[in-house]
């Protein structure tokens, strides 16, 4: 995609109306109380819109009209070919609006026009459709039995299902949670983070286009205690899954423990490191691949690469690579597409990330934030400070040198989290063998990623729980697995086994 200019990115935003209420059973309505919220543009700090503020009775109606859907069988048990003939047709809206949403998604969250046009946008187009290609492509089982059994083992939809999204892709993760989910004929109700609601009631008005049925998919914004929880708490909803915060995630585990027993799907947050080794090769594409892992999209990623764990033999050479590298991200407008870092979602998270920046470890780069907009930093920092322990989730890479590989391969993983890992050497022995060894969900080689919509995503301890996104793995979250066991026998003797 050819990317246009800020003045024309800015004609667009000005053209825009914003969607406000919140979408149930194929409608858009006001919140039940009439309260509303402001979204805000993290960049300039203007109200973009008052959207519906949603509360425990908004949830109730949700539910009931979600289960309406599911039990009348008007997606839950269409044939698979119509799912997927609808999906597509939703993937098909999303690319002929794909500008709009581009635009709508950097002003309400932060984010560069450069992600959400090249990135964001054409990732939730390949999702969507790569899940639909999928509905008639996962087939049953029939388990060996006797001559005088048949055993089938079918998945089915889970039901009715809670969709708990973050702020930081928020069109992305829509899209990785309402493809399987809604491939395997569940219907959902899907709950945007209050600071980025706006993309995800646009997708609504898509997918009623798109011609999925009224009750099917419904969004509720709102906050966590007015929204999140009465989800995690409900008796009538089936599973969740949330991606956000690790302190969060623990919330929805006591949820279910202490209502129905939903199932949960966690994916949270990680302290992921990139461990680059004194053998390995090609420093600049090295620098290259630790820069993009650790200010892509402000540094506000779960699988960032926050800590830098470097051999010291590498350690010089390297940081002067990363640190030309670091000098071509420039910051600004998000909507000015030569800056590739924007401004942080909020001013109470651009402050949490400021307090790592207090006097303390040594400034390698940057170090400076103004008016909800922080530079890419690089400190070089001890193994018990704060900035090595704990998420920042801004534009801040951590620096720690080692001695040898099991030291580096053990600080990997001194850490809560085990969400994603990175490691650079030129040998592959050296490198399969630290793959296995660090504990985490995806571990890349000699590069920064999070595989592809082929590989499923998730985590090891506090960075993940109960299944994983994308792959085929994803439609695990959204189905249950029943076993039929028909008898042949003609006689009582033979119907014994």
């Amino acid at each position: 995609m050819t990317l246009l200019t800020t003045e024309e990115y800015k004609a667009i935003a000005a053209g825009l109306t914003f969607p406000t209420n919140a979408f149930i059973d194929g409608h858009f309505r006001p919140a039940i109380s009439g309260r509303t919220f402001d979204t805000l543009n993290p960049a300039t700090g203007e109200v973009l819109a008052k959207v519906a503020a949603c509360g425990p009775e908004d949830v109730d109606l949700a539910v009931a009209k979600a289960r309406d859907a599911f039990e009348d069988g008007r997606w839950s048990r269409l044939h698979p070919k119509e799912r997927k003939e609808t999906l597509i047709r939703l993937a098909k809206l999303v690319k002929r609006n794909a500008r709009e949403l581009a635009v709508l998604e950097s002003l309400d969250s932060g984010k560069t026009i450069y992600d959400c046009e090249l990135v964001d946008v054409p990732e939730t187009i390949n999702c969507l459709t790569w899940h639909a290609e999928l509905i008639d492509k996962i087939y049953d089982q029939v388990a060996p039995a006797s001559d005088n059994h048949i055993a089938m083992i079918l998945r089915e939809p889970v039901g009715v299902v809670g969709l708990v999204l973050p702020w930081n892709f928020p069109l992305l993760m829509l899209a990785w949670k309402i493809g399987p989910a809604l491939a395997a004929g569940c219907s959902v109700i899907v709950k945007p983070a209050e600071e980025t609601p706006l993309t995800t009631l646009r997708m609504a008005e898509l997918a009623m286009e798109a011609g999925i049925p009224p009750g099917v998919f419904n969004v509720v914004p709102g906050t966590g205690p007015e929204v999140g929880e009465p989800i995690g708490r409900h008796m009538d909803i089936d599973a969740v899954s949330f991606t956000g915060s690790t302190e969060t995630g623990r919330r929805f585990l006591r949820y279910a423990a202490e209502s129905n027993l939903k199932e949960v799907t966690l994916e949270m947050g990680g302290k992921n490191p990139a461990v680059v080794l004194d053998d390995a090769e090609n420093l600049d594409r090295v620098a290259a691949h630790i820069v993009n892992g650790a200010f892509w999209n402000m540094g506000e990623n779960c699988s960032a690469s926050s800590r830098l764990i470097v051999q010291k033999g590498v350690k010089e050479a390297l940081l002067k690579r990363i640190v030309a590298h670091a000098r071509e991200w420039p910051v600004g407008d998000p909507l000015d597409p030569v800056n590739r870092v924007g401004a942080l979602v909020s001013k109470a998270h651009y402050e949490k990330v400021c307090s790592y920046l207090e006097k303390g470890p040594k400034v390698i780069l940057g170090g400076k934030a103004e008016r909800g907009f922080v530079e890419p930093t690089i400190l070089e920092v001890s193994r018990d400070s704060r900035q090595a322990r704990e998420e920042i989730f801004g534009p801040v890479l951590s620096v720690l040198t080692v001695d040898s590989f099991d030291e580096a391969i053990a600080l990997a993983n001194s850490t809560e989290y085990g969400l994603a890992a990175s490691i650079f050497t030129g040998n592959v022995k050296r490198a399969l063998r630290g793959a296995r060894a660090i504990r985490a969900g995806t571990v890349t080689v000699n590069s920064f990623g999070e595989g592809d919509i082929s590989t499923p995503f998730g985590g090891f301890k506090a960075s993940g729980f109960g299944g994983r996104d994308n792959g085929i793995h994803a439609h695990d979250q959204y189905t249950q697995v029943k076993t039929i066991w028909v008898d042949l026998a003609d006689d009582v003797d033979e119907a014994v086994y």
